[in-house]
């Protein structure tokens, strides 16, 4: 398959894939459910934070944790007290248990009350370093700057480790892109598409390797840079839309 083939392609999955007819069916559901900017961008980073497994199984773990945060996530985080955080103990999703959930909720208010929201944590850091890679790991830093048991980090990939953060990764799609196609969010002004690394998983990777597109056999950050780099050949301004393509051609169309 040549250069045009393969844009071709791509072009037409993510035309057919990049629609809300899919949502339903995906963990942007959660925080589709909401309507301010703030409780939309928490419950899409629970969500994205515990996007491994059944999908349908995902969903179901995210909402009930929005039903637990009384379906008010910003001002459960920025608002509750020891005790209703400790109301969390009984959550669990597969390896993510209450402990977890509780340290994420005092994290995420650390990060909302002392630097000012996730938005400007993200975007602070990457016009510092004009690198979304420096971004995630000054993230990182920050998310674990309180008191916390080491559990915790297994749930927040480190980029400095190499580690290909798909789930960080998706988030900041979602945050990121505005396309006007009604999936992604497009909340966040202050970094364009054009900087985002696709978010890489079992099936992206696959399915990238099965059209020629990325040589490296580990799903590791050296895969991410390698893919992205190659996304940007077909489209610079807005190389993560091919996550669209990439993820209905492995599900969808089973290449």
């Amino acid at each position: 398959m040549n250069f045009t083939e393969l844009k071709d392609l791509l072009n037409e999955s993510y035309e057919r894939y990049n629609n809300p007819v899919f949502i339903t069916e995906d963990p942007i559901i959660v925080p589709h459910s909401f309507s301010h900017k703030e409780d939309m961008e928490i419950a899409g980073f629970f969500a994205a934070t515990l996007a491994w497994g059944q999908r349908p199984q995902i969903i179901r773990s995210s909402m009930k944790l929005m039903q637990m945060m009384d379906h008010e996530p910003y001002k459960f985080i920025t608002s509750s007290s020891e005790n209703e955080i400790k109301m969390l103990q009984r959550f669990v999703h597969r390896t993510f248990n209450g402990s977890d959930c509780m340290f994420f909720v005092r994290s995420l208010k650390n990060i909302y009350l002392k630097h000012n929201g996730l938005e400007d944590v993200f975007s602070d850091a990457f016009y510092r370093h004009n690198n979304l890679k420096q971004s995630l790991i000054e993230f990182r830093r920050i998310f674990f700057e309180i008191p916390h048991l080491h559990h915790a980090e297994k749930h927040i990939s480190d980029a400095a480790k190499e580690s290909a953060c798909k789930r960080i990764n998706l988030f900041l799609r979602w945050m990121v892109r505005n396309d006007g196609r009604g999936v992604d969010f497009g909340l966040w002004k202050k970094i364009p598409s054009s900087a985002l690394y696709c978010p890489l998983d079992l099936h992206t990777g696959n399915t990238s390797r099965e059209l020629g597109l990325l040589n490296t056999k580990q799903n590791n950050w050296k895969a991410v840079e390698e893919l992205t780099t190659i996304l940007r050949k077909f489209d610079a301004n807005d190389p993560v839309k091919y996550d669209f393509s990439l993820f209905g051609l492995g599900i969808y169309d089973k290449l």
